[in-house]
């Protein structure tokens, strides 16, 4: 009995057949010309090389390039075996990897170089007031104002609320809205807002820095309170120009119970001199609503006397404050 197969099924089945016997070709991945290698990924490839970098060069199959510290001289140049003297400054990393494979491609085949900066000495920044650690810094890569200023410990508490940045000319002016020249013409001056950049109001103020970059983080304007209140010490009055007795006295969490606040009194420095005068101020009036509150300028001084305070012991705090010692300071904005 022969088997009948239909024509249309006989038909399906040769097509499978010859789909089966295609080869299929592998599935293909584009991958954009100008994709960086994984060996660009470090941040570091970018750095700028400059004089008195110290540079670790290593050569496959050149053992008279010593795995020892090589120094870009004053000049920018770097002097290696073999190929003699190269011109190393404004190169990055990455470029001058690339320079040395052709270089010592004239002597090798197919070189593999790789280097690396194992001391920095030519992008310093200079990083000055309140923060933990003043000083000269050595810019590794790309960096942002924050980051060096996390690199140099962060902020003091009594930073105040800007950061002022001083900028050589031959970078360009600072990209900030507030961007001036100095008289001199030669350095671009601006200022960045701590709040705005550390609340994310404005981000684009955390900037990146440049060679020679000064970052300096200015003393904040305090008011003190002392005496017979819970928690005396130094307020940063950060953004504001002043505030009220009754708001120093919240910051200071209150009276004592031996508070003598009938008696309290502010101390001023004088327009034009450095000595204080002193204001008498009847807190309790204030606090029982019988007497308006009175603002605090920068740098007053609100004392509280206990009931059997002396006027000697208000000199002596005082003293305290103006040398800068046994003071807390507290950053507690309104």
């Amino acid at each position: 009995m022969r088997l009948r197969i239909h024509p249309l099924v006989l038909s399906g089945l040769l097509a499978a057949v010859s789909f089966a016997q295609k080869p299929v070709a592998p599935p293909t991945t584009t991958v954009p010309v100008d994709a960086p290698r994984a060996a660009d990924s470090s941040p570091l490839k970018d750095y700028i090389l400059g004089p008195e970098d110290m540079l670790s060069v290593r050569v496959l199959n050149a053992e008279e390039v010593a795995n020892t510290p090589y120094a870009i001289d004053l000049l920018g140049n770097l002097t290696l075996p073999r190929i003699g003297k190269i011109h190393a400054a404004g190169l990055t990393l990455g470029q001058l990897e690339a320079e040395l494979t052709t270089r010592f491609g004239e002597y090798l085949q197919h070189p593999l170089v790789t280097v690396a900066v194992s001391e920095f000495h030519s992008q310093p920044i200079s990083v000055l007031g309140e923060v933990d650690t003043p000083g000269v810094h050595q810019m590794k890569g790309r960096k942002t104002l924050f980051e060096v200023i996390s690199e140099a410990g962060g902020l003091k508490d009594d930073a105040g609320n800007s950061i002022k940045i001083t900028r050589r000319k031959e970078w360009g002016p600072i990209p900030l809205p507030n961007a001036t020249m100095d008289p001199s013409g030669e350095y671009s001056v601006a200022e960045v807002d701590i709040h705005s950049v550390m609340t994310a109001q404005n981000p684009r103020e955390n900037i990146s820095v440049k060679p020679n970059d000064v970052i300096t983080v200015p003393k904040a304007d305090l008011v003190y309170v002392i005496g017979a209140v819970t928690k005396p010490g130094g307020f940063v009055l950060s953004e504001k120009a002043n505030i009220s007795i009754l708001q120093a006295l919240s910051m200071a969490e209150g009276l004592q119970r031996t508070a003598g606040s009938g008696n309290g009194k502010i101390l001023r420095t004088a327009s034009g001199s450095s000595q204080r005068v002193e204001i008498p101020v009847n807190v309790k009036n204030i606090l029982a609503g019988k007497q308006p509150d009175v603002p605090l300028l920068a740098n007053d001084i609100l004392f509280i006397p206990s009931s059997a305070a002396k006027s000697a012991s208000l000199r002596a705090l005082e003293a305290i404050i103006q040398t800068g010692t046994g003071v807390a300071i507290y950053a507690h904005p309104f």
